[in-house]
């Protein structure tokens, strides 16, 4: 029944692409997921777009705030990335050019870089916050927490194939 009413009131993916042939379940789970992650990235876009920040850049920020004045060095950046792919070197000198970030060699061991976070980094952050709280909020403003609960669960379930 509930789903009845919910495919009554959304466009389903064979809508979205237009598919003239029914698209199995499989089918439908990857597209649905790529075509949802796509909306959340653009929104996300537009949101970073004032700041000159991409959401690579965005999560590198993150990262440091997270390190709570501590640097960080480009595994534990590359670590923690969301995008794994992510090229971390050229991400931070991004960053630097922007003075969001500072960049030292730690004297311990002249080949490891320590990154921080700056000032200017943490304000930008700080201004962000709420836009990207209200960006998040508005993709599960239809949802219960069970169903939040839930949708965490069989995504974390289904990409731990």
């Amino acid at each position: 029944m509930y789903l009845q009413i919910f495919n009554d009131l959304v466009m389903n993916i064979e809508e979205i692409t237009k598919t003239t042939k029914n698209l199995n379940d499989t089918t439908k789970i990857i597209l649905n997921i790529l075509y949802t992650e796509k909306i959340i990235s653009e929104q996300f876009g537009e949101i970073l777009k004032p700041y000159d920040l991409s959401s690579e850049q965005y999560n590198v920020l993150r990262i440091l705030r997270g390190q709570k004045g501590k640097p960080a060095n480009m595994f534990l950046i590359q670590e923690r990335m969301v995008a794994k792919k992510s090229n971390t070197t050229r991400l931070v000198d991004k960053l630097l050019l922007k003075s969001f970030v500072t960049r030292q060699v730690c004297p311990e061991n002249r080949r490891k870089i320590e990154v921080s976070i700056t000032q200017k980094g943490l304000d930008t952050l700080t201004e962000l916050e709420p836009k990207v709280k209200k960006h998040e909020q508005s993709f599960v403003d239809n949802f219960s927490d069970d169903e939040l609960q839930q949708l965490n669960y069989l995504l974390e379930k289904y990409r731990n194939i």
